[in-house]
């Protein structure tokens, strides 16, 4: 019999890797609630309408990418409805914002989320079929100050803080102004009439969406196509003067924050609910694949979705992005428990558990061994997974003193058993 693996484009995730995905999104959820952001849970089956009317169907991820199925129901037989696997969380999040009637408060609401999403991609290093993202939303009735390009500045300077605070250093902010959807449309087909000639010479993908999705030309990666691509229309030269102002808003409030951007022409972003302000954060030490976490404005989603009008700003980034950075950076030793408890004979389990109970609850992280061992196996065992060994013969239940070795320093000492939590806590055991 063949033996069962996960799924072509899944994996799990095992320690010690959790441990950095735990760090990472207990960084984000501290980060979020200083910029008061409360979580939101939308379900990760929606709707396929959902995606077609707000992602927009000519872009590679409703038309080539979903988990899509027919599903009858059990009550209705006759008539099926059409799911999908979100491939993305903002629209989910919108369609939340537009259902429980949230722009009735008359104020901003603020969302974070963590969580899977899916998309039928060819899996490669760092992109997965089944894959995590953190984001958020900022989102509410005009009069709440939803159209302020200072929302899109501090969206900008809050992820600034977060990277800062993962230890992502060495980011770089790509900005750049994709205007109003009457300015989107009015260079949306300036692209496409200047494609006409070129595009012939460019790669398949690019053909396709020549005519299907000209704004997706510009996200090409393929080295051949790049002089061509610099020398097509840039959408600066169609933003009205309020989509100009807009963006010197937001560069303005950046500058006043010391928050470094570099402005990025070809940054347009290809699903059909994004205007005025998009952005990405890069990083070299992810190779050409290089964007950690990428979002924008997108003031007219709710209306698609046949809501109220009700601007926005948001971003994803996705996890295994972010763990690639960070291991690549260094940053990701795996945190070691603070101390191993070696029993030293079976009579000794019982004593050395009720120990392991007295430090876990004063908030220690305790590896427990076992009487069974032989001292070098213990030893070894408690050099991998913690920073100090502490040794419990009977002798020592006995008196009360335990023998601690710091794996660090080679010092090991005789600690009485009411000061132990206290050393263990110390760095260097002293």
């Amino acid at each position: 019999m063949a033996t069962l693996k996960a799924v072509r484009g899944t994996r799990d995730l095992l320690p010690p890797e959790t441990a950095l995905w735990n760090r990472i999104e207990a960084t984000a959820r501290d980060v979020f609630a200083r910029y008061n952001f409360g979580e939101i849970r939308t379900p990760i089956i929606e709707d396929t309408s959902l995606f077609s009317r707000s992602v927009g169907e000519e872009t590679d991820i409703v038309s080539k990418e979903m988990f899509t199925w027919q599903d009858r129901g059990r009550l209705r037989s006759d008539h099926a409805q059409s799911l999908t696997l979100r491939p993305e969380n903002t629209a989910g999040v919108v369609r939340a914002y537009v259902e429980h009637k949230l722009g009735d408060a008359g104020q901003l609401q603020k969302f974070y989320y963590i969580g899977p999403q899916f998309r039928r991609e060819r899996p490669m290093k760092g992109r997965y079929r089944q894959f995590s993202q953190i984001g958020a939303e900022v989102i509410g009735p005009p009069h709440a100050g939803s159209e302020s390009p200072l929302r899109d500045a501090e969206v900008l300077e809050m992820l600034a803080t977060l990277l800062d605070e993962l230890g992502i250093n060495g980011w770089t902010l790509e900005l750049n102004s994709v205007g109003s959807a009457a300015d989107r449309a009015r260079y949306n087909e300036t692209l496409r009439q200047a494609l006409i000639p070129v595009a012939p010479k460019m790669c398949e993908d690019c053909q396709r969406r020549a005519v299907t999705n000209p704004l997706r030309v510009l996200d090409c990666k393929v080295p051949e196509d790049q002089p061509i691509i610099d020398t097509l229309p840039k959408i600066a030269d169609s933003l009205d003067d309020d989509s100009k102002s807009h963006f010197a808003a937001v560069t303005a409030a950046l500058d006043a924050a010391g928050v470094p951007y570099t402005r990025n022409h070809r940054l347009v972003r290809g699903l059909d609910y994004y205007t005025r302000t998009t952005f990405e954060f890069t990083h070299g030490g992810l190779g050409a694949q290089n964007a950690l976490l990428g979002g924008g404005r997108y003031d007219g989603l709710s209306e698609a979705i046949g809501g109220p009008k009700a601007p926005g700003i948001g971003f994803a980034m996705g996890e295994d992005r972010l763990v690639l950075t960070l291991q690549a950076l260094e940053a990701a030793k795996p945190e070691k428990a603070d101390a191993y408890i070696a029993p030293l004979g079976e009579t000794v389990n019982a004593a050395a558990l009720a120990l392991a109970r007295e430090l876990r609850r004063g908030g220690l992280t305790v590896e427990l061994g076992d009487g069974s061992f032989r001292l070098k196996k213990s030893f070894d065992a408690a050099d991998r997974t913690a920073r100090r060994i502490i040794i419990m013969g009977e002798d020592e239940v006995a008196s009360g003193i335990l023998t601690v070795k710091d794996f660090s320093t080679g010092i090991q000492t005789k600690v009485p058993r009411a000061e132990l939590a206290g050393v263990l806590k110390t760095p260097g055991g002293k």
